[in-house]
């Protein structure tokens, strides 16, 4: 199919989405999961959406903010969309934290995707 002629876009823009929502409302990420996906957040297991967003809406933070300095993407089977971040996590004001995340992308069979598998971790040092 053409879109996954450029997972470059597709990535840019779902990172840019993903990010813009968690910022602004994180417990209307759920859409973006399903009953398969798989959340790992700093070693951590969450299963499908609502386990995902209950752990994302556990965490003590008040305001954050993504910032991405980097983004690769790789066409994965199944016309997935493998895709790496790291940045900067700026939370309450505070100094900013590095982080880094991988996220499995799967076509949703219309024209979008899901998070199959996403992976988080925080970068001291």
């Amino acid at each position: 199919s053409p879109r996954m002629s450029n997972p470059d876009e597709v990535a840019k823009a779902f990172i840019s989405h993903y990010y813009s929502v968690f910022d602004g409302d994180r417990s209307k990420l759920g859409s973006l999961y399903q009953d398969s996906s798989m959340l790992t957040f700093e070693a951590e297991r969450f299963q499908g959406p609502k386990a995902i967003v209950d752990k994302l809406q556990s965490l003590t933070f008040q305001k954050v903010v993504h910032q991405v300095d980097t983004m690769d993407a790789q066409p994965s089977p199944g016309n997935g969309i493998l895709v790496a971040v790291t940045g900067q996590l700026k939370v309450d004001d505070s100094q900013s934290l590095r982080f880094m995340q991988t996220f499995n992308l799967q076509p949703t069979g219309g024209s979008g995707f899901y998070v199959l598998n996403d992976i988080f971790r925080l970068v001291y040092g």
